[in-house]
């Protein structure tokens, strides 16, 4: 996939950074694999051995510029064409209290059997981030810096 340059944050010998083309989220970022697979057992020895010291400077970097209240770490997607890539979401407080506000997203709560957590948990947030900060044509207001600034901290950062 060609990342356009102005999304771009941080390129290794094995990984590219950046934040996420469609999300208004700022911060939201993809650690993307260069080699064209989507397993993991497929990346080179040095591609494995480099990916966990890079996931963890994305969360530090997150977690101390931006201050979320949380930082999730998935890896999603099947898509054809699309190589491994690892999903790095922050959860500021703001975007948890969007979700409690938004009552369609109440009818999460009906699937399942609660562990007696209080709250939300992270796939509901996931799914929230995703359906309204990357995918609604009218994303809810967003707080805190821009995209393009949180490029450009997380540039200089890295």
């Amino acid at each position: 996939m060609d990342i356009p340059s102005k999304f771009r944050i941080h390129e290794t010998e094995h990984w590219l950074v950046n934040h996420r083309m469609n999300a208004v989220l700022p911060g939201y970022l993809m650690v993307g694999s260069k080699v064209g697979t989507n397993a993991l057992y497929d990346l080179p020895t040095e591609a494995l051995a480099s990916l966990g010291p890079l996931l963890a400077k994305a969360q530090r970097e997150i977690e101390t510029l931006l201050r979320p209240r949380r930082v999730y770490i998935g890896r999603f997607g099947h898509s054809p064409g699309h190589p491994i890539h690892f999903h790095i979401i922050p959860v500021y407080d703001w975007v948890e209290a969007l979700f409690w506000k938004d009552e369609r997203y109440r009818v999460l709560a009906s699937f399942g059997q609660p562990a007696g957590e209080v709250g939300t948990d992270g796939a509901e947030l996931t799914f929230f981030i995703w359906r309204e900060f990357c995918e609604a044509p009218n994303p809810p207001p967003v707080t805190g810096p821009s995209v393009s600034d949180v490029v450009e901290t997380m540039r200089a950062a890295f």
